[in-house]
């Protein structure tokens, strides 16, 4: 071999194929090329020691292959349950994703005070701090997918339907006695958590079931157990109802002398998010979610696919159900 770096034209040669090929063979999208050329180019890069030049690719595909995920953060048991999945298959399509985190509405403005912008292909936005058009202005690009409920008609959203999951898990509660309940919410200024909270409110009125107390909670496991000792206070209610899993395990933690053999004795639980540890005995509570596969699922199919939206076409609904466990 001649002196120099090693090009892609040299693993072309060493491959018997052209050029187009190896950059096919080569490229993290999926591109049309049989399995015998694709091994043949890749053992050809091996032996060369050929390593693909990302920057040189991305002038030219005009892509980077990097999804940003905007988030408050990441502390919620239920974020680990989907992020996981998430980046499996946003990687499974040939991207990575970076994790950009905004705890608040000054950190946003920081970044566009500063001039602090990623080049991305696709940006998908969980935090509840910034809305559509700052978003685009953030990444100084259209391809932002919301997830917030803070969309407009110019970017594409992706919202679960709560509406049905809540329906069923109250009247679930209704259908064994319950007449009084709880509710135990997360961050008042999450329009999605808005809408959440009114679908119990007009469930339980509904099912003449009496809303007693709302404590407010931030999501997480501590915020549950705090709230634990406030209900407690006051009196439990027939129900607690709670706007994410994690508060509800605070809950039974703190009350499992109610729950012999995890059992309901003075009160029924449900919760929300239906997290993957619930289907271990710890904490069988019943708890309300949606397929986060079709949710991950719409996502990627809005980064590979940005065509497939038209402005102002309505959010994507996910819809949720009801999971009965031993709590209720």
């Amino acid at each position: 071999m001649r002196s120099g770096a090693i090009t892609i034209a040299d693993v072309a040669e060493r491959a018997g194929v052209s050029k187009a090929v190896a950059s096919r063979a080569l490229s993290p999208q999926p591109r049309p090329i049989s399995a015998e050329k694709r091994e043949r180019v890749l053992a050809a890069a091996a032996e060369l020691g050929f390593r693909v030049n990302v920057m040189a690719q991305s002038l030219t595909t005009k892509t980077v292959n990097l999804v940003a995920v905007v988030v408050n953060h990441i502390h919620d048991l239920s974020d680990l349950d989907l992020f996981d999945r998430l980046i499996a298959e946003v990687q499974a399509v040939g991207k990575q994703v970076i994790v950009i985190r905004v705890g608040s509405v000054a950190k946003v403005e920081e970044f566009l005070r500063q001039g602090v912008a990623y080049h991305v292909d696709a940006a998908l936005v969980f935090s509840d701090f910034a809305d559509a058009a700052t978003v685009r202005q953030m990444f100084r690009s259209d391809r932002v997918i919301m997830l917030n409920g803070k969309h407009d008609e110019l970017s594409p959203a992706i919202m679960p339907d709560d509406s049905g999951g809540i329906e069923a898990a109250v009247a679930d509660a209704a259908e064994k006695g319950v007449r009084s309940a709880a509710l135990v919410t997360g961050r008042a200024t999450s329009l999605v958590e808005q809408a959440r909270v009114a679908c119990y409110r007009k469930a339980l009125k509904a099912h003449g079931i009496k809303l007693t107390q709302t404590v407010q909670g931030d999501y997480s496991y501590a915020s549950g157990h705090r709230a634990a000792a406030t209900l407690e206070a006051k009196g439990f209610p027939d129900a607690i109802f709670c706007t994410s899993d994690a508060m509800a395990m605070g809950i039974l933690d703190v009350c499992r002398r109610l729950f012999p053999n995890n059992k309901p004795k003075h009160f029924r639980l449900y919760g929300f998010d239906d997290l993957s540890l619930l289907d271990f005995d710890a904490y069988p509570i019943a708890s309300i979610g949606y397929d986060k596969a079709a949710f991950v699922r719409e996502m990627v199919k809005l980064i590979t696919h940005p065509e497939g939206f038209t402005q102002g076409d309505a959010p994507v609904a996910i819809e949720t159900k009801f999971i009965p466990r031993a709590t209720a």
